[in-house]
């Protein structure tokens, strides 16, 4: 596979039906899946004297945001939950203020001060 193929295979799988899931139709309210959509590729060949040689990737990410909810004509957006990035947050928040409350240095290089 050379790296024009492989580059359009990656940009294929990048389409709105990879952000917006199928919908489907539960207790009277159509659910319709979201989730945020990113990823690159790069590739290039060489052409030395005997030698021809070709390469590429591509890496993506998918991760969900939530889901609409259409009953009896209204539309209500409800985002996920997602609890891993909540506790690294709440992790990150507690290393910042113990390193604080240690006197050690915080973002940006200033020092606490005790007096």
């Amino acid at each position: 596979m050379n790296v024009q193929e492989l580059l359009k295979r990656a940009s294929d799988h990048l389409t709105i039906g990879r952000a917006f899931g199928t919908p489907y139709e539960r207790d009277g309210t159509m659910v319709i899946p979201v989730a945020l959509v990113a990823g690159g590729g790069g590739g290039g060949t060489s052409e030395e004297e005997s030698d021809e040689a070709a390469g590429g990737g591509f890496g993506g990410v998918v991760h969900p945001l939530g889901v609409y909810e259409v009953r009896d004509g209204r539309v209500r957006f409800v985002p996920t939950v997602d609890v891993t990035l909540l506790a690294l947050c709440w992790l990150l928040v507690l290393r910042l203020v113990v390193k604080r409350a240690r006197g050690g240095r915080l973002p940006g290089g200033h020092r606490h001060l005790h007096v």
